[in-house]
């Protein structure tokens, strides 16, 4: 009875009664709950609160690993080395090496900058041409950062 009249002289402002079922509920930390499992045995089972959604993390920006023509390395240490280095089929590398040769430069990959640089790295630690005797050492190759 009493709880009649205290509910009777609330007001519309009042926050709800905790007890109250419809009332919004703070989320709950993650709560360790006893529990009986099949065997019988206690087990301590975890609930956790839902997750929240997170915001999207912002993408790297993309570099290009450009590789740079030179007269110092056939198109066969160029596939084969695209190979080695990226895993391209020889007919990918033959097509790259046409192109660095035709145009002076060639992207052979996009990617973030910390690969990029470890890429063209590896191009320039490769080694010389052993068909040439006038290649003295590897490829040269740069990153730029790719347009958007």
């Amino acid at each position: 009875m009493s709880r009649a009249i205290l509910s009777a002289s609330q007001s519309d402002a009042d926050p709800p009664h905790p007890a109250d079922p419809a009332a919004p509920q703070p989320p709950s930390p993650a709560v360790e709950t006893p529990s009986h499992g099949e065997s019988g045995k206690a087990v301590a089972v975890i609930e956790r609160a839902p997750a929240t959604s997170r915001p999207t993390p912002k993408l790297l920006p993309p570099y290009n690993v450009i590789l740079l023509d030179d007269d110092d390395h056939t198109y066969d240490y160029i596939a084969q080395m695209l190979r080695s280095v990226f895993g391209y089929a020889p007919s990918r590398g033959l097509k790259l090496a046409h192109e660095v040769d035709s145009k002076g430069r060639a992207i052979v990959l996009t990617t973030h900058k910390e690969l990029a640089e470890l890429k063209r790295d590896q191009i320039m630690g490769f080694g010389a041409d052993p068909q040439l005797s006038s290649s003295t050492g590897s490829m040269r190759a740069v990153i730029e950062l790719a347009p958007q």
